[in-house]
């Protein structure tokens, strides 16, 4: 997959050229209105891209961690997740597993993030962890693996942060415009000077508004593909198609959103996380591949390899194909593997209950079974020796 690398560091170098050059443009117009200059807002205009850079850089993966509510969780909260992720890691070939992360919410979702494949991230849902089982999970976590893998991950971070800024440094001026404009407007009238500052207005308005609008397409238009290639990615690691295609199943049939997902994130999920409202959307706007294509694929192939998937890939779309050339010139053959054992595989993962156990666990709560039944949870540097049951008054030493 070393063309599909090669392609994505060249995406990630042209992301922060074109964006750079819409913020140039916004600041263009941003120095005429207010210092009736171009070169300070200019100026402005640079400063924050090498800014949002450097952050995308060294605090990107953090940053959308942070967005979406994700804990860092150990071994001993959730042993088999860990498992899965450590067992894809060796499969894919990573030089180094990446950290795990949960994500306290009901929906079923996913995504990765890093840099590099030497400081990558992998975030599960808590209802994801509720809803799959094994072989489904594991789907899920070699697709993600399929992204770090792939060097996704960066150009993603790259795309969301600098989007991201764009839409926010757009937001405001077009208001500040707008309302100090109108003002503007009516002294330049009186004095009779005014057309030309109506003119900038206009154009510095549209540019405002049409500038996020370039972003996000260009932003969105560079999530589709890669979904492709990460399921192949899936089906190659851990020799299963089924696995991934019952979880996007799953993920596609439920109607439990993820809360704290948004335009600038939706693209590093699994599955675009506000699927129900963007339905009817059309392909241009959409932040992901139909989810049905994706399991159609995924089910009609025949092995585990990447020709296997892109034999798939051609037949359900006319003789079009996804993958890069150096892909599909392996001559080996990697036949597809069963489920696992049926009473493991159809089990969920984790229970409702195991899953809020672990989760306050990782957050250094202990936990103090009561004879009543009661569970108590003590926070971390609670000072008091003793704490009472408020269900049957029993008093436990901490």
């Amino acid at each position: 997959m070393w063309e599909q690398i090669r392609a994505n560091q060249r995406r990630s170098a042209f992301i922060v050229v074109f964006m750079g050059g819409l913020l140039v443009a916004v600041g263009y117009f941003l120095g005429l209105y207010f210092f009736d200059s171009p070169l300070g807002g200019i100026v402005l205009a640079i400063v924050v891209w090498a800014v949002m850079y450097l952050v995308a850089f060294s605090r990107g993966d953090s940053i959308l961690l942070g967005l979406a509510n994700a804990r860092k969780v150990r071994k001993e909260d959730f042993p088999r997740l860990y498992n899965i992720v450590e067992e894809m890691t060796i499969a894919s070939g990573l030089p180094k597993m990446p950290e795990v992360y949960v994500i306290d919410d009901p929906g079923l979702n996913a995504f990765a993030t890093g840099r590099n494949p030497e400081k990558a991230s992998v975030a599960v849902t808590t209802g994801l962890l509720q809803k799959l089982n094994r072989d489904e999970l594991q789907g899920v976590i070699a697709h993600e693996i399929g992204h770090v893998k792939n060097r996704d991950t960066f150009l993603m971070a790259i795309g969301g942060i600098m989007l991201g800024a764009i839409v926010i440094l757009a937001y405001y001026a077009s208001r500040v415009m707008f309302y100090g404009g109108m003002a503007r407007g009516r002294r330049s009238v009186a004095g009779g000077g005014g057309s030309g500052q109506l003119i900038i207005i206009i154009v510095g308005l549209a540019l405002l508004i049409l500038a996020p609008l370039a972003a996000r397409l260009l932003y969105f238009s560079l999530s589709r593909k890669r979904e492709y290639l990460a399921d192949a990615s899936s089906a190659l690691y851990t020799r299963y198609p089924e696995g991934l295609a019952s979880a996007l199943e799953k993920i596609s049939g439920s109607t439990t959103q993820v809360k704290s997902a948004n335009n600038a994130t939706a693209p590093m999920y699994i599955v675009n996380p506000f699927r129900k409202a963007k339905r009817a959307a059309s392909d241009l706007t959409s932040t992901h591949p139909s989810t049905a294509d994706r399991i159609r694929v995924l089910r009609a192939m025949g092995g585990a390899s990447y020709r296997d998937y892109q034999a798939a890939f051609k037949e359900a779309h006319r003789g079009q194909g996804v993958l890069p050339s150096s892909a599909v010139q392996q001559v080996e053959t990697l036949s597809l593997r069963g489920p696992e054992e049926a009473a493991a595989s159809a089990a969920p993962v984790m229970g409702a209950r195991e899953v809020s156990d672990a989760m306050w666990k990782s957050s250094g709560y202990r936990t103090i079974k009561c004879e009543c039944g009661g569970t108590l949870r003590i926070p971390p540097g609670m000072d008091a020796s003793q704490v009472r049951c408020p269900r049957c008054g029993a008093v436990h030493s901490v």
